[in-house]
């Protein structure tokens, strides 16, 4: 169990330090959650720190449930597994698709501004969430990347399920499940705090990353409520 997304952020970059202080490497957080943890291995590796934007489609009646993701670059990615199971209507998948567009541009605007995303070309893209249960996010993330030609692209996360780590292994060319319990569950439980992650600690973050604020400010601010699962990752 990981004390808290930071925590987890530097048990992974232990499992990443065979891309440190390389020139190619860009390290991309999948907001919110994601960003701590990158956030920690992008300072040890020495890498550049962005976002890439990814929103769950939550299933109608069960939010927490994904029945796929979309991405920047209008990718979407469904889970039929999902959609049949629960008898979900392309109406509803086109519904909820709206919703959460308008939620990926707003985020775009906080956390990025008028600043263009770091070029991806040629570079090595090492992809970042705080844990993978569906794999449904990172399979957007994954294939959206690959529209701006990378040229490698690896998945990591702190804990993932077994399957879902196995599963999107075909989509990147390196994938690293630093931890896959046989009793996975969900993300939250495997985190003693698993806060959900602001939009102000977000933009904290990448600042100090980009050396806009100093890494000795003020603690960024969480949330009061926590969260403890989000199964649907």
């Amino acid at each position: 169990m990981f004390r808290d997304r930071s925590d987890a952020g530097r048990a992974l970059a232990d499992a990443l330090a065979h891309h440190a202080h390389r020139p190619d490497v860009v390290v991309l957080a999948l907001p919110r959650g994601g960003v701590p943890v990158a956030s920690e291995v992008a300072l040890a590796l020495g890498a550049p720190l962005d976002v890439f934007l990814v929103r769950k489609l939550g299933s109608p009646g069960n939010p927490e449930l994904a029945m796929g993701a979309i991405a920047s670059g209008g990718v979407r990615v469904l889970e039929p597994r999902v959609i049949d199971a629960l008898g979900i209507s392309g109406a509803q998948i086109d519904a909820v698709s709206r919703t959460e567009i308008a939620e990926l541009e707003r985020r775009e605007r906080a956390y990025r501004g008028e600043r263009p995303a770091i070029p991806l070309a040629g570079k090595t893209v090492i992809l970042i969430d705080d844990g993978l249960a569906t794999g449904a996010t990172m399979r957007a993330a994954v294939r959206a990347v690959k529209n701006a030609r990378p040229a490698r692209v690896v998945v990591a996360v702190p804990i993932g399920a077994p399957e879902a780590c196995a599963e999107i292994r075909g989509d990147a060319d390196e994938v690293i499940c630093a931890v896959t319990p046989r009793a996975f569950r969900a993300v939250g439980l495997w985190y003693e705090d698993f806060s959900q992650t602001t939009d102000e600690e977000v933009q904290h973050l990448l600042a100090a990353h980009r050396g806009e604020e100093p890494w000795e400010s003020s603690a960024p601010i969480r949330s009061s409520t926590p969260s403890l699962a989000r199964p649907g990752r």
